[in-house]
């Protein structure tokens, strides 16, 4: 990476994806609060989004968000499995909306690693017990994530039916909450990204196997939302591009599968990786699954958005100057400064050509006396 860019006025370019707008190619990655509850957002989760919009964020993901209750990580995480989450997250889109950034959301079901204590919790890590209010895993296979977690059940084409109907019904319940975008999550170890890894996958009927019997799921629930999903908005893909892991998920397949779900009405792919089974050389350092956005982008032609670790201004221009994404997401950085866009259209000096909020440009706009 060169330390000047070409051109760093692409990252503050607009992005038009079917009929839908966003005003910079900064996206704030989906991040698991774990502050919900009854699956329910609140105002911490208007507050958070919220912020990263009035920051100037082109796209605002809401978090992994479960498509039914037991497809939650933790007790603690959101959901949209019911009517009852429609308007606390029509607040959050009204807002993000109002200051200027797309609203998106990511659809989500746990699998083997579902009925998990939360993060913060002075607990152990592992599988909640059902006398403490935990419940039962599902997965392609019965097979446990690692010795912590406890052994799920495998599907029977009635949970496989059920899960594609549930994801479809949460695509219904997002467009009336007023998301403008919807994300399936296919990565880091989930449901759907253990259906496609044959290191959690050892199914024998036709949803394992060929790379069509494991992908067969993921294409399934992107044609039922496809169904119910408008056509001028866009819809998403988080893949884990490779489980780093000899025998599991490849680079190859999340290319072949991205032609797949592109014919099927997927517009952008959100580049991730890892998450199948513990261990694995899995790289970590700035920009390191970068290459995965470029390859899909290239050789799927499909939009993709590039995380993981990017945490400069000038390696963001990068990448999109370079073609190599269309869409930057942020994690932790957006966290450490919600107003990361704006600083960063600071340095890049594209301040002039996109204020964000009026009421903060004097404060912060640079001094040209």
């Amino acid at each position: 990476m060169s330390e000047t860019p070409r051109d760093v006025s692409p990252l503050f370019e607009p992005l038009i994806v079917r009929d839908v707008t966003m005003r910079n190619r900064v996206g704030v990655s989906p991040m698991c609060q774990y502050a919900s509850e009854g699956g329910l957002p609140n105002d911490w989760h208007l507050v958070h989004l919220g912020s990263r919009a009035v920051g100037g964020a082109g796209l605002v993901i809401a978090e992994a968000t479960a498509i039914s209750p037991e497809g939650r990580i933790t007790p603690d995480d959101a959901g949209i499995w019911s009517d009852e989450h429609v308007e606390p997250w029509a607040r959050a889109t009204r807002f993000l909306a109002q200051w200027g950034a797309v609203p998106a959301i990511q659809l989500a079901h746990a699998g083997r690693k579902a009925s998990c204590w939360t993060p913060w919790l002075n607990k152990p890590r592992g599988t909640i017990p059902a006398s403490e209010g935990g419940w039962q895993p599902i997965a392609p296979s019965a097979l446990a994530y690692d010795e912590r977690l406890a052994t799920p059940t495998a599907m029977n084409q009635a949970e496989i039916d059920r899960i594609v109907a549930a994801f479809a019904k949460g695509a219904e319940r997002a467009l009336a909450a007023g998301f403008r975008m919807v994300e399936v999550h296919a990565a880091h170890g989930y449901l759907l990204h253990s259906f496609h890894s044959p290191l959690a996958n050892r199914r024998d009927d036709r949803y394992g196997g060929s790379f069509e019997n494991r992908t067969r799921l993921t294409v399934e629930i992107v044609r039922a939302i496809r169904k119910v999903w408008p056509d001028a908005l866009p819809l998403a893909v988080r893949l884990s591009c490779t489980d780093w892991i000899e025998g599991g998920w490849t680079l190859d397949e999340s290319v072949a599968l991205s032609r797949v779900l592109k014919d099927e009405g997927v517009d952008l792919i959100d580049c991730s990786s890892g998450g199948a089974a513990p261990g694995g050389p899995m790289v970590m350092e700035p920009g390191a699954q970068v290459p995965f956005a470029e390859r899909i982008r290239r050789e799927a032609d499909v939009l993709s958005m590039a995380v993981g670790g990017i945490t400069k201004p000038r390696h963001a221009a990068q990448i999109v100057a370079d073609h190599k994404a269309d869409v930057v997401l942020l994690a932790r950085e957006l966290l450490r400064d919600p107003y990361w866009p704006v600083h960063a259209a600071i340095e890049l000096g594209a301040y002039d050509d996109c204020p964000y909020i009026p009421r903060y440009d004097h404060w912060v706009k640079p001094k040209t006396d």
